[in-house]
Formats: structure tokens, sequence, C-alpha cells
């Protein structure tokens, strides 16, 4: 039996119709992708002219300035946030991007620095953050771009410490901000004993630190232990293809302060619920309270979700139990997907451990 031709309409419909399925096939496999690769700026970073500097003598320079909660106690912290500037202009963002400075008061603050709240006063610095695409790639150019902006933390950091001479001082950042406060830790506190004196604790939230980087500053192995770190990285039990991922893009600082391969170097892990890199596991029970403070005023204390988490330092990243709440699942956008998430889920313990160290350290230092 004879087929019938196809006329030219149909033939045209037809082409148009696989054309336009090869073309939502390929989005769809190669999303991701062409998604990166709308957020690089498409300039060599050594003839990059990046933003203006900020000047940390003014209010302007600091998303939070010596911000009090009511009843806080006695503890300096700086705090550094992580990335809130997608990128596609800059490699790294402006501090007055409107865009950027939204999601960080929105979220950031309250979720990462809200734990700290109570501990005493907060001060986070705006800086030149390294775009997101440099936390996606592991270029020359996007290396570079991180290694700048801890130029603006290094000097927000002499800024804040000429305003804060004495004290038990806190250190905490969280996922590039975590990258650039492990930078301080090594660069300025470990040389100075004056500061490691007055380190209460440093807390590198979300971020991926070599175990050989506690030589000088220890991890914390005990809940009331004073001049100790605390950093994590956490993944959802069972997500071991992401574990693998974050493992083989660490990056580490080298004597130059540039950032190199971690070469599969051991990873530090201390879980937040027991503040003892030797208590490595936590059950449901033992988690103090989850929490999505976004949106949250500064200040006001979140409501949280007791015992719903369960968590494991093993092989440098710390495992969490997988959740159903709505308040903890990701949202937004590609780009949402792969910044700090905007929730908490050891709020309630990080705050806990902090205030808890604060008094350990107020003991030993006679106050």
């Amino acid at each position: 039996m004879k087929m019938p031709s196809l006329t030219l309409r149909q033939w045209v419909g037809y082409t148009g119709f696989v054309l336009v399925f090869i073309l939502v096939a390929a989005v769809a496999v190669w999303r991701g992708d062409i998604l990166k690769a709308g957020l690089d700026p498409q300039v060599p970073f050594q003839t990059y002219d990046p933003p203006p500097a900020p000047n940390y003598e003014q209010a302007a320079s600091w998303a939070l300035d010596d911000a009090r909660a009511p009843g806080a106690g006695s503890a300096h912290i700086f705090f550094v946030h992580s990335t809130t500037y997608e990128g596609g202009r800059d490699w790294n963002g402006p501090i007055d991007h409107r865009d950027s400075a939204t999601e960080l008061r929105r979220s950031v603050l309250p979720n990462y620095a809200g734990p700290f709240a109570r501990a005493g006063d907060v001060s986070a610095p705006y800086y030149r953050q390294a775009n997101l695409y440099t936390r996606l790639t592991m270029r020359e150019d996007a290396r570079e771009a991180r290694a700048f902006a801890y130029k603006d933390i290094d000097a927000a950091f002499t800024h804040w410490l000429q305003a804060h001479p004495t004290g038990p001082i806190i250190l905490a950042g969280v996922e590039q901000g975590a990258d650039l406060v492990d930078h301080l830790l090594h660069d300025r506190v470990a040389i100075d004993p004056l500061l490691k004196q007055r380190l209460v604790a440093a807390y590198l939230m979300e971020g991926l630190v070599p175990a050989e980087r506690a030589r000088n500053i220890p991890l914390c192995e005990r809940p009331d232990q004073v001049g100790c770190v605390l950093a994590w990285k956490s993944v959802q039990e069972g997500d071991d293809a992401e574990a693998k991922r974050l493992l083989r893009r660490a990056l580490v600082w080298n004597e130059r302060g540039a950032l190199d391969g971690a070469d599969g170097a051991p990873t530090a892990c201390v879980n937040p619920v027991t503040g003892s890199v030797d208590q490595p596991v936590s059950a449901m029970r033992d988690s103090r309270g989850a929490t999505n403070a976004t949106n949250l005023e500064w200040g006001a204390r979140p409501a949280f979700q007791s015992r719903i988490v369960a968590a494991e330092c093993r092989a440098g990243i710390l495992w969490r139990s997988p959740l159903n709440s709505e308040s903890f699942r990701p949202k937004g956008s590609w780009a949402d997907r792969r910044k700090a998430p905007s929730f908490n889920l050891f709020y309630a313990d990080i705050e806990a451990d902090a205030l808890n160290r604060i008094e350990a350290w107020e003991k030993i230092d006679g106050v």
C-alpha cells in the first residue's frame, strides 16, 4: 500500500516539531551549564576592573555594626556572610548591589548571624564578594576573584579590632564567608598571641576546611573548650554524588594567599550539635532546634523545630538526615539552590554552643 506523500506545509510542520523537541531536550540536559555560563563575566581577572573598595570607617560599609539584641552577652562577634551576588558582569560584586544586599538582610543574617545575637554585639562587613560562578568552577580567574575578596575582609577585621581592643571575640562565617574566616584565623589570629587568648571560638559554617589547618588553632574537642574551631559542611544522607563533588572541588589557601586544589586532603568536621570532634554522631533527640528565620527582624528569636535532624561527621562531611518539613526544602531559582540554604538546621545548637563557650572563657579570664 502506497503511503500518501507529505505536503510542503506538513514537512515544515514535522521538521519544526523535531527541531523544537531537540532544543527542549538539549536545554533539559545542559540547563545547568547554560545557566552557569550566564554568570561568567567573560573577562580575564587580570584585566578586570573591580568595584570601588569599601571604606570601613563609614557605617554604609557594614551590614551590621555592633548590633545588639536585648540581654546580649559580652562577646564581640565578627561575621562574614555567604555568597549573595550571582554574577554575570563582575567577578566581585559591588557592596551596594541592591538584590545582593536584600538577600543578605532578608535571609543570610537572620539565619546565620542570628545564632550569635545573644552572645554579644555582632558586626558584619559588606565586602566585594566573589560571585556565585566562582563557587561553580575551578578556573584560575575564579580563584583569583575569591582571593581578592579576602582583601576587604582583612581591612574590615583591622578596623573592627581597633574598635574592640579588649574582651572575648567570636569569628563566624558561612560558605564563602567560612573560607575567608579560615584565612583570617591563620593569617591574623594564629600568629598573634593576644588574639588567640581572646578567641572564644570560630564557626566555619557550611565550609570545607582541610583538617591539617587545625595545627595552630585546634578543632573543638569539648563543648567547654575555648580558642578552637567548629567547621562543617552538611550533605543529606545518601547524596554521595554531592559529597564527592564537594571534596573534588575543595580549594585551600596556600602560603601565598591563593587558593589551590585540596588534592584529596582530609577535611575537618565538628558536629555543631555535640560541639566536639571526638563526638561525631548526634541523634534526632539531641537536636536543640532548626529554624527558617528568613524575614525575621534582628534580635527577634525564631521559633524552633527540635529533634528533627540527626547528624554524623564521616569522611570529612557532616551527613544529616533527610527532612520532610516544607520550611527546610530548597526553594527559589537555579542560582538560589546553589547558595547557602535559606534556613539553619543547627541554629539553636550554635547559639547554645557559643553561649557555653563564652561562659567558659569568662571563667578562665576571671571575669
